[in-house]
């Protein structure tokens, strides 16, 4: 049986806010480099928004690239670069609430039994923010490892159902014996990049 990934830190690092700050800025001065870190630095976090409203692959893109082109046009307009972050959560939850309100919409007009009463609250709640960011370090933490790890770490954790370890050692090259003690050294370097 394996165990999850260590627990992350509450609170996010000052320095997040100031690496948000520094791409912001390139990004309005028209750093085409600068605006691929940025959506590559939060994709996963704006694309786990709507997963957590249920919608399909199809949506979820879509939705996507709807908070990217608000991300584009209203990032001039952003008062504190380093809140990004929560600027980002929020747009994500609020086009996901409306894409849902409008798929009920739809639905109605098409005669379904949808109920959009039972939509919920876009309101961006302190524990799903929290959630949402612990999530987001976990990201910013993986990417920081050997790509080994982070390939070991994906397959032990991230795959469902989760794989035996016969599997990710033929996936990564290993011998099935060597697992775990990877396994244990690739945590300890998420641990100490989680600490960092």
């Amino acid at each position: 049986m394996t165990s999850r990934p260590p627990r992350t830190p509450g609170p996010r690092s000052p320095h997040d806010g100031e690496a948000d700050e520094k791409l912001v800025k390139a990004c309005l001065a028209g750093d085409e480099g600068a605006w691929a870190a940025l959506i590559d630095r939060y994709k996963s976090l704006i694309y786990s928004i709507p997963v957590r409203y249920h919608f399909s692959p199809e949506d979820c893109a879509d939705i996507f690239q709807m908070v990217c082109l608000e991300l584009f046009s209203e990032l001039p307009r952003l008062r504190k670069p380093g809140a990004l972050r929560a600027w980002i959560v929020s747009v994500a939850a609020h086009t996901s609430f409306h894409w849902k309100k409008r798929s009920a919409r739809r639905a109605e007009r098409e005669r379904t039994d949808i109920d959009e009463e039972t939509i919920p609250d876009p309101a961006v709640t302190p524990m799903l923010l929290e959630e949402l960011e612990q999530e987001q370090l976990v990201r910013d933490a993986l990417a920081t490892l050997p790509p080994r790890c982070r390939e070991m770490i994906r397959l032990l954790f991230y795959e469902h159902p989760p794989l035996p370890y016969k599997d990710v050692a033929a996936r990564l090259g290993l011998a099935t014996g060597s697992i775990g003690f990877i396994r244990g050294r690739c945590l300890k370097r998420l641990a100490k990049a989680l600490d960092r």
